[in-house]
């Protein structure tokens, strides 16, 4: 980035955009929903049915790359300083609030900030430094395993049902 008053602009009109974030603390980056609030980026997780945040300690940093929405490429990338919000506290319920409207197909609607705080954690990430330039690799990975599956055996009908031909009237 040649210009570095543009940073903070740039981070922020990006991560507000971007549905997800990758992020990295100590183990690989991994792909989070967030929300943009307060000039950080606000995650919720590590509780059953949330997503994982491992790696991301309160009071550490970590690696923030931000998507284009549209085309999926890279934007900018920054560091962030981790703050674990402690529920309870005006900004945790500040920080729910915003969470809670984004957060998609929760299993417990209404009840879900009171989950969030007896089983999850709420992190803020503040930006701290923009990347300057663009990595001279690709950075594809491999994915991380997981016991999550899509795939199911194709039954047996439905080849037939898509193969077929409609009649002529």
């Amino acid at each position: 980035m040649t210009d570095q008053s543009l940073g903070p602009a740039l981070v922020e009109e990006a991560t507000k955009k971007s549905g997800l974030v990758w992020v990295r603390g100590t183990g690989p980056a991994r792909a989070l929903w967030h929300v943009w609030h307060d000039g950080a980026a606000l995650v919720v997780g590590d509780g059953p049915g949330e997503q994982p945040l491992p790696g991301l300690v309160d009071g550490g940093t970590a690696e923030v790359t931000v998507r284009s929405k549209d085309k999926g490429g890279r934007i900018v990338a920054w560091t962030a300083a981790v703050r674990e919000l402690a529920a309870g506290t005006e900004e945790w319920d500040a920080a729910v609030a915003e969470l809670k409207g984004k957060r998609l197909n929760a299993p417990d609607g209404e009840a879900m900030p009171e989950r969030w705080a007896r089983e999850c954690r709420v992190l803020r990430l503040d930006p701290r430094e923009v990347a300057a330039g663009l990595p001279d690799g690709s950075l594809a990975a491999v994915p991380l395993p997981t016991a999550a599956t899509t795939r199911r055996p194709v039954p047996a009908a439905l080849p037939r049902l898509l193969l077929k031909r409609r009649k002529r009237r």
